[in-house]
């Protein structure tokens, strides 16, 4: 069969019979691998990338001093470009007009914003309480008047967790009126917390507990045996308090210089307890707040309701002059409106003449008002009474009787 025309091999002849010049194959002949030559073939070199040419980028013309003025408040916010807060920076070297406005506006700047205390909120702890107890009540409630003591000293263990054997061993300063005069101890806070553990046997022992160990022997343990003795009494405490029954909160508890009922024992340790917390975060340098507006209350009205009885003990002992008036129980006398403002204080009458005389606002002789937490600094020794920051109107005399009442009412 003939091949047609054109499609011959390198042999073939062209339509008219002739040979022609021999042609390269249709279909080429299959390269030498690599691997079979004596060396690899060298790479060839890869282009040089073309170099690029970059725009010129125009100069930017300096900022006059009216723009860079402008652009304080901006500055002072941090809400300025990279470029801005430079040129405004290196402007403030050379102008000291700018530099002085400057710094008003960044203070401003802290005033509109403080900073944030990175401790946590002392009311989230009830707060949390509160609505796990919502959700599902305590078997075993925590009685009210013993729900101050439990939040002051789960604070204080809070402040204690973390401290090394410099903080145990840091001098704390305490304070308390002795009767007419201000005194003042350096004890160490494991020394503080024997103190504490010691005050709080009191009630312990009004309980039942077997009395703890004296003052000074607990003081020298070692700091991690001084504390888990605190918090293991005070866990007692707590938990004994809310299983006996109604009538345990009128029990008798001598503390100290006074027969209290156990309801009111209860408040004065809470009492003493943040007062020596705030002792002990002063000496560490760490900041305490107060105790929530209504544990402070609480508080604040205990402290309210042992005055008369300190007035008449403080004439008893000449410290202070005679009632002017003799009334006999029940009875209206002179009464002192002791005012206590801000968070946790209210409005109380109190009796001038007797603890056991009747007392009215049509009756009032003086008024003292005090914001809640100088009342409660006088309460705890901290203040002396002439000076607290008290207004007043009314019997100068009865107004001393009652600061000199609530400074006496501390003790260390």
């Amino acid at each position: 069969m003939s091949e047609a025309p054109g499609r011959g091999g390198p042999g073939s002849r062209d339509g008219n019979g002739a040979s022609g010049p021999p042609r390269p194959p249709r279909i080429p002949l299959p390269r030498t691998a690599a691997e079979d030559t004596a060396r690899w073939p060298e790479a060839s070199p890869a282009p040089a990338p073309a170099a690029e040419t970059a725009p010129n980028a125009p100069e930017t013309a300096p900022m006059s001093h009216k723009v860079l003025k402008s652009l304080l408040g901006a500055w002072a916010l941090a809400a300025c470009s990279p470029e801005e807060t430079a040129a405004v920076e290196a402007h403030l070297t050379d102008c000291a007009t700018c530099a002085d406005e400057a710094v008003r506006l960044r203070e401003a700047v802290a005033l509109l914003h403080p900073e944030d205390n990175l401790d946590l909120d002392p009311r989230l702890r009830s707060r949390v309480l509160a609505s796990c107890l919502g959700r599902r009540p305590a078997r075993v409630p925590l009685p009210s008047w013993v729900a101050p003591y439990d939040a002051e000293t789960a604070r204080l263990d809070a402040l204690l967790r973390d401290f090394g054997e410099a903080e145990w061993q840091a001098p704390v300063r305490l304070q308390w009126f002795d009767g007419s005069r201000a005194v003042e101890r350096d004890m160490t806070v494991a020394a503080v917390i024997a103190h504490l553990t010691a005050a709080d046997g009191r009630v312990a022992t009004a309980l039942g507990f077997p009395e703890p160990p004296e003052e000074a022997e607990a003081a020298t343990g070692p700091p991690g045996a001084v504390r888990a003795e605190w918090r293991r009494q005070g866990h007692a405490l707590i938990r004994s308090a809310s299983f006996a029954d109604g009538g345990a909160a009128e029990l008798p508890v001598l503390d100290g210089r006074f027969t209290l009922p156990l309801r009111d024992a209860f408040l004065d340790r809470a009492f003493e307890c943040w007062i020596h917390a705030e002792d002990i975060a002063e000496a560490v340098d760490y900041p305490y707040r107060p105790p929530s507006p209504g544990h402070l209350h609480d508080l604040v009205d205990l402290t309210a309701r042992m005055l008369p009885s300190v007035i008449a003990d403080r004439r008893r002992a000449g410290l202070a002059p005679p009632p002017r008036t003799l009334a006999a129980a029940g009875a209206p006398g002179r009464t002192l409106h002791l005012e206590v403002e801000g968070s946790g204080g209210g409005h109380w009458y109190l009796p001038l003449d007797s603890p056991a005389a009747g007392a009215a606002p049509e009756d009032e002789v003086a008024h003292v008002a005090l914001d809640a937490l100088e009342f409660c600094r006088l309460a705890a020794g901290h203040v002396h009474p002439e000076e607290a920051a008290a207004g007043h109107t009314g019997d100068r005399e009865a107004i001393l009787d009652a600061l000199y009442a609530t400074a006496s009412l501390s003790r260390m």
